[in-house]
């Protein structure tokens, strides 16, 4: 193998690329992304940058230096058109075509949006982030559109500017599928006691340019608008190259999606044999750890030397100065249960809330515990622990 081909300049990709090199693969690696700017971390764009803590100078994953020093033939600016896979090429925007050995899909994902939006917001690049923060000040009436995390955290950001919000949720409850009814109404509640307009069971049909329209046929009135419903994995690309495609590229255990090419981070649905189910995840450290993953199994010597990819994902958010961390597969639990602190002293106090599933315990939830506590939660979880033998307190309404 003398030439990998790594799709996707963002923190999947570029764990790939470093993984290549410091397996000691010494053939040429070829960096395509579709943004000008070299790797960096979106995290901060819904947090730091949004609010203007940070400037865009402290966003890159690697210095220049770093990036020079891994031999790159970098293709920024640039995004991938169509795959060969008989032939082993990827076709570029500007007419080139890549061949390669292998090759690693971490193309990632794009933010869903809404009829007649042409003047909202989404929250993806460093750009969109700019964007936005130029038109927040104190006064400026915001609705954001999905109380979902990264709503969630832009609505945070925002009153902390000074911003009038109001945001938007068609569940009865935000968040409810993923982490339970009562840890969402606590979650929910730190919104209501910082001045959010928080409004739940809303359907948003279409931005206006004086803000939204509501399938009841209402309006919200708005300065700006942030549509954050969602995502679409980046695949289309892939059309017509054979490579399954669904909810995002379709991996196995490995990563694999086809002999020689590996999905990472976002854009990848792969098959955890931990929780034994397809999961797609769109988190920071996930992008990492496969990309790590998807190069190691790319290099090695014959299919019975690869690993199985089997994390226990995590994400965090930030949200008025509350610290929100989790661990595990929340989604499809069938209970919840309070096992530290309370939920009655709402976001302000400290919690951990357990998940289950089957007579398994497959995820906590924790606001304002020490990283000790949730890294013994962790270990429980990646050695399959049961339901009745880690969970001791009788559980919460889910």
């Amino acid at each position: 193998m003398r030439r990998v081909v790594v799709v996707g300049a963002s923190a999947a990709g570029l764990a790939a690329a470093e993984t290549l090199r410091r397996t000691g693969y010494d053939g040429t690696v070829t960096l395509v992304g579709d943004e000008p700017h070299a790797p960096y971390d979106r995290p901060p764009l819904s947090k730091q940058i949004l609010g203007g803590e940070w400037d865009a100078g402290r966003l890159p994953l690697r210095g220049r230096d770093e990036l020079d020093a891994l031999g790159l033939d970098l293709r920024l600016g640039v995004a991938a058109t169509g795959l060969d896979p008989a032939g082993r090429t990827v076709a570029l925007a500007d007419g080139a075509e890549v061949p390669y050995d292998g090759l690693v899909v971490a193309t990632g994902v794009r933010p869903r949006r809404l009829p007649g939006d042409g003047g909202a917001h989404v929250l993806r690049t460093l750009d969109d982030a700019l964007g936005l923060r130029d038109r927040l000040t104190a006064g400026t009436r915001l609705v954001v559109v999905g109380a979902g995390f990264l709503g969630a955290e832009a609505a945070a950001v925002a009153r902390g500017l000074g911003a009038e919000v109001t945001l938007l949720e068609p569940a009865p409850v935000p968040l409810a599928p993923a982490v339970g009814e009562e840890v969402g109404r606590v979650l929910s509640r730190a919104h209501l006691d910082h001045g959010v307009d928080l409004r739940t069971g809303v359907t948003v049909t279409e931005v206006t340019g004086d803000g939204v329209r509501l399938a009841d046929g209402g309006r919200v009135a708005a300065d700006e608008v942030l549509v954050a419903v969602g995502s679409v994995p980046n695949t289309e690309w892939l059309e017509g190259s054979g490579l399954a495609v669904g909810n995002g590229l379709e991996c196995d255990e490995f990563s694999a999606a086809a002999p020689g090419v590996y999905g990472a981070g976002d854009v990848a649905c792969w098959h955890n044999p931990l929780f034994g189910t397809a999961m797609r995840i769109e988190h920071r450290t996930n992008a990492t750890e496969q990309g790590v993953a998807a190069a190691r199994n790319l290099l090695a010597p014959g299919p019975e030397a690869r690993r199985p990819y089997q994390p226990v994902p995590y994400f965090w958010s930030d949200q008025y100065g509350m610290r929100i961390q989790a661990y595990g597969h929340l989604r499809g639990h069938e209970e919840v249960a309070v096992v530290e602190g309370s939920l009655e002293e709402g976001a302000e106090g400290a919690f951990l809330a357990a998940y289950r599933r089957g007579d398994r315990l497959t995820g906590v939830l924790a606001v304002g515990m020490s990283p000790r506590v949730l890294r013994e939660w962790r270990r429980s979880i990646a050695a399959g622990a049961r339901w009745a033998d880690t969970v001791r307190r009788a559980p919460a309404r889910a």
